[in-house]
Formats: structure tokens, C-alpha cells, sequence
């Protein structure tokens, strides 16, 4: 395991002069996706008030969330290349592109100095090495996500593999840096930069009126403002499992895509898998959980998220929902 020092030097000087997170935020801690970790981290959500433990069902949890912070938001969710047409396609004057939206560096960088100095003040900066698919793995990919919302480390650990040996199959090589914080700095001062709520509800810090997620591909950066929900702060989600992802598969031969992976079970009991890749809102996760009517035969869901196939149609990552 490296040491800490050593693994915070790297990613300040990976961010050095994009940020002033790291000087603001009342502590950094370096997470290892342990279990005493998580449990210590859901006793503190539970004191908080965060979480509710659900009594029918054992290690299971209820959070309620603010209502104005339960999706994500793609009128919110930038890519930001040089060439405009790197992201969206051409349209006749006067009409938008609705496959994506594009913000210019320059302008991301107006929106970054307008939100990100001081976000973290008051809270504990999170640190959080995770790998996409098996650690030190082939096809494998690393991000650094730093955070300064508890409830995202407890998520991450279930839905990448976070821990110290992440920093060993690093070494010295590139990673996705994933910058988030939920954009309420403590104390809550009213004469803050921002606007910020009046007031935080069902314990769910968030901003929701300055939201901004916004993808750099080219320098393999994501910056993450506002939002708790999972879409819009869990990074290795679409932000990198699609976004970057396919911008890096792009550069490397292979394919990012949004899909399923399901057993069938004949009642013979032989085992046939579907990989199917459908849009958002299109019934993956619906038909990668059915239950089947017929008697004798089984389903089950293997994947239901994102997934990264190489020539050889090998599965990268899979995020079992």
C-alpha cells in the first residue's frame, strides 16, 4: 500500500492550479473501501439521520433525499471539447443539437471559478480510488474521485471496486480524476457566493438550483457540482463508464456501451446469456430482473449498466442493480 503522502501528492499534482478544494476542506480522508469503513460509515448516516435502517430486511437501508435531487439532469450535463463538432452534430442555424450539449473550455472554466472555491469548506474531503473491473486487470480502467459526501463513498464501494491496491495497479500511470462536491459548505452562510438553499431537507445536502456536471475527455476529467444523486455524483457511472469511457475506447480500439447481461435457464436447466444494448429508458434493468410466468424457467440478472467490450468481447465492468 502506498503511503498517504504519497498517494495525495499524486493526484495535487494531476490537479495542480484547477482546484482550491484541497486547501479549504476541514480534513482528507483516504478511503479503502473496507468494511469497517462502510460500517462506519452507515452508523454515521443512521446518527444523522440520512439513513433508516429497514427492520423487515437484514443490512438494508431507506434515504430520503431532497425532491428537487432525484434524477439526473441532462439539460445540466456538459462535454467540453475545443471543436464544438467533437460533440455535437451539425444543424441548420437557429436549431439546437439534441444529442448532447457543448460548453466551451473557456466557459466551463468561468463556471468552475463560480462554484468550486471554498465548495468543500467545513466538510471532509474524500478520497476514493476505485477500478473499473478487477483490479490491476487487462482491461481495467482507474478513476480518482474526490468527494466531499459520505453517502458517495458508501456508494461507490458497491458499485466499483474501491481499495488501497487500487494505488499499487496505478502506479504511475494516467487515471480518471472525478471531482464532485454537493455545493453547501458548512457553515451555511447566507451571504455565500452562491445561491444555496434555504434550508437542507431530509438531512440531503445539495444545491439543485447550480447543478453542473461536466466532462473534459480529452484530459480524462470529471467535475461534479450540486447533485447527490447517483447519476450526477457516483462518477464511475455514465460520467465515465460512457462518457470518458467512450472517448478512451475510442483511442484504444474497443467499445463503451449502455447494456444488459441476462442468464435464461431452460427448464432442461441449461443456461443461455443475452447481452442486449438499449438506451436509457428503453426496460433494461425491467427485463434483466424478470420473473418469468412459464414454468421451469429461470432468469437472471448478471449486469444491468454499463459495459465495455473489447475486439475480443470481453467484458470490462458490470454493475449488478
Amino acid at each position: 500500500m502506498r503511503p498517504r503522502g504519497e498517494c495525495l501528492g499524486k493526484i495535487q499534482l494531476r490537479l495542480a492550479g484547477k482546484t482550491s478544494v484541497f486547501s479549504v476542506s476541514s480534513s482528507i480522508y483516504i478511503c479503502d473501501g473496507s468494511q469497517h469503513e462502510a460500517d462506519e460509515i452507515i452508523d454515521k448516516l443512521v446518527e444523522r439521520g440520512m439513513l433508516s435502517p429497514l427492520k423487515a430486511y437484514e443490512n438494508n437501508y431507506i434515504c430520503r433525499t431532497d425532491p428537487k435531487d432525484v434524477a439526473r439532469v441532462e439539460s445540466k450535463t456538459w462535454m467540453v471539447t475545443p471543436d464544438k463538432y467533437q460533440t455535437v452534430t451539425h444543424t441548420p442555424p437557429g436549431v439546437e443539437p439534441i444529442m448532447g450539449h457543448w460548453l466551451s473550455p473557456e466557459d466551463l472554466c468561468t463556471e468552475l471559478d463560480s462554484r468550486f472555491p471554498c465548495c468543500m469548506a467545513g466538510r471532509i474531503m474524500y478520497v476514493i480510488p476505485f477500478s473499473m473491473g478487477p483490479i490491476g486487470g487487462p482491461l481495467s480502467k482507474i478513476g480518482i474521485q474526490l468527494t466531499d459526501s459520505n453517502y458517495v463513498v458508501l456508494s461507490m464501494r458497491i458499485m466499483t471496486r474501491v481499495s488501497h491496491e487500487v494505488w499499487d495497479a496505478l502506479g504511475d500511470n494516467d487515471f480518471v480524476r472525478c471531482i464532485h462536491s454537493v455545493g453547501l459548505p458548512r457553515p451555511v452562510k447566507r451571504d455565500w457566493i452562491l445561491p444555496i438553499p434555504e434550508r437542507v431537507i431530509n438531512h440531503w445536502p445539495c444545491n439543485p438550483e447550480r447543478v453542473l456536471i461536466a466532462h473534459r475527455p480529452a484530459e480524462r476529467e470529471i467535475w461534479s457540482f450540486g447533485s447527490g444523486y447517483g447519476g450526477n455524483s457516483l462518477l464511475g457511472k455514465k460520467c465515465f463508464a460512457l462518457r470518458i469511457a467512450s472517448n478512451i475506447a475510442k483511442d484504444e480500439g474497443w467499445m463503451a456501451e449502455h447494456m444488459l447481461i441476462m442468464g435464461v435457464t431452460r427448464p432442461n436447466g441449461k443456461e443461455h446469456f443475452i447481452a442486449a444494448a438499449f438506451p436509457s429508458a428503453c426496460g433494461k434493468t425491467n427485463l434483466a430482473m424478470m420473473e418469468p410466468s412459464l414454468p421451469g424457467w429461470k432468469v437472471r440478472c448478471v449486469g444491468s449498466f454499463s459495459f465495455a467490450v473489447s475486439r475480443r468481447y470481453c467484458i470490462l465492468k458490470m454493475v449488478i442493480l
